[in-house]
């Protein structure tokens, strides 16, 4: 099997375990429905572990073009690769999210809130508001990217380190995810909100791709931070990318910031 499909496969695992315990939670009918928080952070940990497991020796599991970017900035992985890697996890995370509609294919048509449905693919803020929202995605994936490279750093049972990884996530859940749903992933939001504007779901509503652009953006900036940050504290090296990734978060959040404000103003004109 080539990394190309690997990363296909192990993010399409990702998802439909994903995917599926938000399905099995949200959808009405489903014999799981209401299992709540600490059931869907469990489980997406589980399904990054069983991700990795199942392709950690034919493509390294990234699943998530946050973690292929970062690799790349530390050098651990080659920049001619990024493009095919990311195409993968986003083809992957399509195509599991598409069987969690088939497996819960009557339970569309019994479920009447379209949010519902739409978490079962995308992630959503608790409370809308740009600059936060980023701000809790771009953390959420500098922990899970940090982790990342602690867990490498670290010599572990052969074996051990999917569930090291699987663990990582659920500490972020538990503790990052009530914010935003934790994407920490753009292929994992992306590819399935997708799957939800093209699907035939049944009183799906918006697939809200006015927000979907903050749990890529966010992502993206956090793991890259996390890969400056950790090369210049634990080995002592400045990269040559450290300050440009600098400014690129720095004028991110910025921008987002104001965007905040004109938000607030814009609610405020309503209001009154």
């Amino acid at each position: 099997m080539s990394a190309f499909m690997g990363e296909v496969i192990g993010t399409l695992i990702l998802i439909v375990f994903g995917g599926g315990v938000v399905a099995g939670g949200n959808l009405k009918k489903a014999y799981s429905n209401g299992g709540g928080w600490i059931v869907v952070t469990i489980a997406w940990g589980l399904a990054v572990a069983m991700g990795v497991f199942a392709v950690g020796s034919i493509s390294g599991a990234h699943l998530n073009p946050a973690v292929t970017i970062a690799l790349a900035i530390t050098g651990d992985f080659p920049w001619n690769q990024v493009g095919p890697y990311i195409l993968a996890q986003m083809i992957g995370a399509f195509l599991g999210a598409c069987i969690v509609y088939l497996h819960y294919l009557p339970h569309w048509e019994a479920t009447k809130d379209p949010g519902a449905k739409l978490a079962v693919f995308s992630t959503g803020p608790a409370i809308p508001h740009t600059f936060s929202n980023i701000l809790s995605e771009l953390i959420g994936t500098f922990m899970l990217v940090l982790g990342l490279l602690f867990i490498g750093a670290n010599s572990f049972t052969e074996g051990l380190n999917p569930i090291a990884v699987g663990l990582l996530i659920v500490v972020i859940g538990m503790s990052l995810g009530g914010t935003t749903g934790y994407a920490i992933n753009p292929a994992r939001d992306l590819g399935p909100r997708i799957a939800h504007f093209v699907l035939p779901i049944a009183g799906k509503g918006s697939s809200n791709f006015g927000y979907a652009w903050i749990p890529v953006v966010g992502p993206i900036l956090g793991g890259s931070l996390a890969a400056i940050m950790y090369t210049y504290l634990f080995k002592g090296i400045i990269l040559s990318s450290f300050w440009v990734v600098l400014a690129i978060n720095a004028v991110v959040l910025m921008l987002a910031f104001f965007m905040t404000k004109g938000e607030s103003k814009s609610i405020r004109k309503k209001v009154a």
